[in-house]
């Protein structure tokens, strides 16, 4: 531990984005806590704290952050990464796949944000909510997915006015298609049967206004920006796409 370096805490530290926000805030000389319901799969950074937890669970939390306390006495910010995905039709979505996707992608980021706010509030820390494009603009079969980010999108903004009077900025990442497994996973069960994945990426890319799939490397720098105070101040309660251009676009061109 230590305590004059900057703090970070990032959930869903074993995934694509995950994984990338862990090495960037290491490598800008942030002290790195990682959470994740899978053991870490990597060298997680060297005087940082992986810890192994479901974060639905309400005791699990308590300890996570009994644990971070105890490891760092601060938190400079906050970062809710993690996230499952369903890839298919509401009428073929399950009660419990319902609840198990709200769980992780909705529950989880209120009982870490209730559990993080006194390690926060001491330095005036940031949260930033990772929500996807699907808070936006969405497409067939992934409804239970764009109703847990377009949810997590109105609870940024009204944690921001919330926190406001602690100096606690709240803002959220919208990143569109990302190179990571849970994109591959969702074009293998996607449409255009026959395709290989890499065919699959390839035409994705090529509906973007830049042409290319972006990388957890870019939605990790982004994430950095928001949670930074010396480069995003004056910003909270905002959303911030990173997609590629992928949203400008007029559906008929």
């Amino acid at each position: 531990m230590d305590n004059k370096k900057r703090s970070v805490l990032i959930t869903g530290a074993n995934g694509g984005i995950g994984r990338a926000t862990v090495k960037y805030f290491s490598k800008m000389g942030w002290q790195v806590v990682g959470v994740d319901i899978n053991p870490c799969e990597y060298d997680f950074p060297e005087g940082g704290l992986f810890i192994h937890t479901d974060i639905a669970e309400p005791e699990n939390v308590a300890i996570l952050f009994r644990l971070t306390a105890e490891f760092t006495q601060k938190l400079n910010a906050l970062v809710n990464n993690a996230a499952i995905q369903i890839a298919k039709p509401v009428l073929e979505t399950s009660i419990e796949e319902w609840d198990d996707l709200m769980d992780i992608n909705l529950r989880a980021v209120f009982l870490s944000i209730k559990q993080a706010y006194s390690l926060l509030k001491p330095v005036e820390g940031a949260i930033v909510n990772v929500s996807s494009v699907h808070a936006v603009q969405t497409s067939a079969d992934i409804a239970s997915y764009a109703a847990s980010k377009g949810a997590l999108l109105a609870f940024t903004r009204a944690l921001a006015i919330e926190f406001a009077a602690d100096n606690i900025r709240v803002n959220t990442i919208l990143p569109g298609a990302v190179d990571t497994p849970m994109l591959d996973a969702g074009l293998s069960r996607g449409h255009a049967k026959g395709k290989t994945l890499s065919d699959k990426k390839a035409d994705l890319a090529k509906r973007t206004v830049l042409g290319r799939v972006g990388t957890p490397e870019e939605i990790a720098k982004a994430i950095y920006f928001l949670a930074d105070n010396e480069q995003s101040s004056f910003i909270t309660g905002q959303p911030l796409i990173v997609d590629g251009g992928a949203t400008i676009r007029l559906s008929t061109e």
